[in-house]
């Protein structure tokens, strides 16, 4: 906590050596899971002839591990060295990514996928904590827009580059590309690996009372029976503080709200967010490449959205989600009355648009829960989000397969579409009831930093 309470704005937060290694190290994980994306989706629709439902059980499967873990791996962000559990989990994922190359269908690659998907939900909040520790509040607008700019930059770069990869060479080529990017990753966090948990003093604390008034001299009984108290104490505090996240939340009505309104909006757009090759299959049969430069437009909308969102350094919460809303959810609507033989130029700027009202969304969204949280309960609150997202992932996607075999791809999109549009704009008019909170005002989370101290 000392550390946090010396860290200083500076004239540019490229100054800050240790977030220039974390944005070096997210902007490779970025880009190879790109990489990874496009080869899968490529070889489950296109090589595989994969049907919709089973289409639909590949982000089911990536899913469940942030329903089960997310959670328990935020908690778990907020006691242990953040930047060591990130090297593990880039790691881990490397491995399980080169193991994808052996499988023959998409049944076997489905639990490889749910592994991965593991390792990324520990990676998650322990990035967002990161974040929070290393850089000063003043800077931390612009910090949560560039880790989102990078993420939206690989999906304008990351795509075009898997799409020349897989003309060239293969799917598995792309795959092999994001296993050495994920450990480039691991490789330029290794530096920061000394950067403390926010947590640990407490835990020291309190496994020495326990150990207070003991005399030097044990009997191996009493030594073991020490232990059992130690372990005791610490499964305690873990509980706790497990608890104390979800407490934290249900009292942030900011945090709250800004949660309960993505999780409606995240329930339709799942429902089709890996469905595109179906609906290019329809529009385009045999242009494997149109997915690659479809989702490069989006990326590019979400980085022109995310520069000027970075140059202002402020925007309202109904704006942001809810204006992001509108524009996600006409973009699909207008995605899914696109007819086959629909010009490149078309597709591209409907891409484009969606990408817009993305980066608005995703921007907005990071920002709250950072600037409206402490630093040392960061990694529990996205570990909440993931958990929260990882349930609906595993009922969206199949509700859309669903609904896609039952009104086909063109239909279903136009009334998703329609339901996130919809949503975006009751978020814009209302606003001043959802959102009574100013963005610029961070006396709530100087008010909770103070009585948590």
């Amino acid at each position: 906590m000392k550390e946090k309470k010396e860290l200083q704005s500076t004239p540019s937060i490229w100054r800050n050596g240790r977030f220039r290694r974390m944005f070096a190290a997210h902007t490779a994980a970025s880009f190879g899971d790109w990489f990874d994306a496009i080869a899968i989706q490529v070889l489950v629709a296109y090589r595989w002839e994969a049907d919709p439902m089973m289409i639909a059980l590949i982000p089911v499967v990536m899913a469940l591990p942030g329903l089960l873990l997310g959670s328990i791996a935020g908690t778990l962000a907020d006691r242990v060295h953040k930047a060591r559990l990130m090297i593990v989990c880039d790691a881990a994922i490397a491995l399980l990514t080169l193991a994808i190359l052996a499988v023959p269908g998409p049944a076997w690659l489905l639990p490889l996928l749910g592994l991965r998907a593991a390792a990324g939900v520990f990676q998650m909040p322990s990035q967002q904590g990161l974040t929070r520790t290393v850089v000063a509040s003043d800077d931390l607008f612009r910090a949560t827009s560039l880790n989102g700019l990078v993420n939206q930059a690989s999906k304008v770069v990351g795509p075009l580059l898997g799409a020349m990869t897989l003309t060239v060479l293969s799917p598995q080529a792309c795959i092999i590309l994001n296993a050495l990017l994920r450990l480039c990753s691991g490789l330029l966090l290794w530096p920061l690996r000394g950067i403390g948990p926010a947590l640990v003093s407490t835990d020291q604390q309190a496994v020495a009372a326990v150990q207070q008034g003991k005399s030097a001299a044990h009997t191996a009984p009493e030594a073991d029976e020490d232990k059992m108290q130690e372990d005791h104490v610490r499964a305690s505090r873990f509980f706790n503080q497990w608890r104390e996240g979800w407490a934290f939340l249900w009292r942030s009505r900011m945090l709250l709200h800004t949660l309960i309104f993505g999780l409606f909006g995240l329930i339709a757009i799942l429902m089709i967010d890996y469905q595109f090759p179906t609906l290019l299959r329809v529009l385009a049969p045999g242009n494997e490449s149109l997915l690659g430069w479809l989702v490069s437009a989006i990326g590019a909308g979400a980085v022109g959205c995310m520069l000027v969102l970075n140059r202002l350094n402020r925007i309202s919460a109904g704006w942001g989600l809810g204006g992001g809303y509108v524009l996600v959810g006409g973009a699909i609507a207008a995605l899914g009355w696109a007819q086959p033989g629909t010009g490149l130029p078309g597709l591209l700027m409907i891409g484009a648009v969606l990408g817009v009202g993305n980066g608005l969304y995703i921007i907005t969204q990071n920002y709250i829960l950072q600037a409206k949280t402490p630093a040392d309960m960061v990694g529990r609150v996205f570990g909440i989000q993931s958990t929260v997202i990882g349930a609906i992932m595993v009922v969206s996607p199949l509700a859309g397969g669903v609904l896609i075999r039952i009104a086909g791809a063109g239909t279903a999109f136009v009334w998703i579409g329609m339901t996130v549009g919809i949503l975006g704009l009751a978020g814009l008019l209302l606003q001043s009831v959802i959102w009574r909170e100013s963005l610029a005002d961070s006396s709530l989370t100087t008010e909770q930093n103070a009585d948590l101290a």
